[in-house]
């Protein structure tokens, strides 16, 4: 397999200014990344517009880009803000290729495709992905959504963990930007790869949240405490009475948090 082009490392200078946080002097704003999952651009913008200031980083999933298009990502740019796409592509390797090359003009910073397509489905992603104005990739291993009942439904017999780690190391093999993966698996993921991966992590709830359709959960401070890159945050944010105060709470909690050793 082609490893000439290594995972981004966040001491890496290619991760900035439109990839992810320096490991070194992390910047909570930086870190946070609000999900958009909206029906409209109406409502994706609205709250954007409530959260200048406040962070750095919006989410646009499935719902918004099928529902908006490049549009909205124009929108939010033009507000300031980097786009992380979260379209999880998966199919035949031409085919993600060919969606690679569509949206690179859009102007995402992070593009995820998912690490299940299997290695020569993540390499034409790669080699799709060289354009100078091509997003960054990364590959998601286990939604949060599932846990090891899930998984075994569908022919996965060994636990979250260690199918995360083995489509980890996949996307690393091929030379995939970074990963999407809970926090349950951080730490394993920091010891078997490089120890400054880009480690985008979902499901996290502040302390007492609601769960709704996520199983493999943390808190802002546990997330960055084990070694998180970046956070992913939705419903506890986009459901809020007052979203602006909530993403200012959520900032302060990952302050207090402090990374392992």
């Amino acid at each position: 397999m082609d490893t000439a082009t290594p995972p981004l490392a966040e001491d890496s200078p290619a991760a900035s200014p439109a990839g992810p946080p320096h490991a070194q002097s992390p910047n909570p704003k930086d870190q946070l990344i609000v999900a958009l999952d909206f029906p409209t651009a109406a409502q994706a913008l609205a709250l954007a517009d409530q959260l200048q200031g406040l962070c750095r980083w919006l989410k646009v999933g499935m719902e918004l880009y099928y529902a908006a298009g490049n549009p909205v990502i124009e929108a939010l740019r033009l507000r300031g803000f980097d786009v992380f796409l979260d379209l999880k592509l998966y199919d035949i390797p031409n085919t993600v290729a060919a969606a690679v090359r569509s949206v690179t003009e859009a102007g995402a910073s992070l593009l995820t495709v998912h690490a299940s397509g299997g290695a020569a489905m993540l390499q034409a992603a790669v080699q799709a992905a060289a354009h100078p104005r091509a997003p960054k990739l990364l590959a998601v291993t286990v939604v949060t959504s599932m846990d090891a009942a899930e998984l075994a439904g569908v022919g996965v017999s060994d636990p979250p963990a260690a199918q995360a780690l083995r489509l980890a190391r996949l996307a690393q093999s091929v030379g995939i930007d970074g990963l999407v993966c809970s926090a349950e698996e951080i730490v394993a993921l920091r010891q078997a790869l490089r120890p400054h991966a880009t480690l985008v992590v979902p499901g996290i709830r502040p302390a007492g949240a609601a769960l709704g359709d996520q199983r493999r959960v943390a808190t802002p401070a546990q997330a960055i405490a084990l070694g998180a890159s970046m956070l992913v945050v939705g419903r506890p944010v986009t459901q809020a009475h007052d979203p602006a105060k909530a993403t200012a709470a959520i900032l302060a909690e990952m302050t207090s948090a402090s990374p392992r050793p």
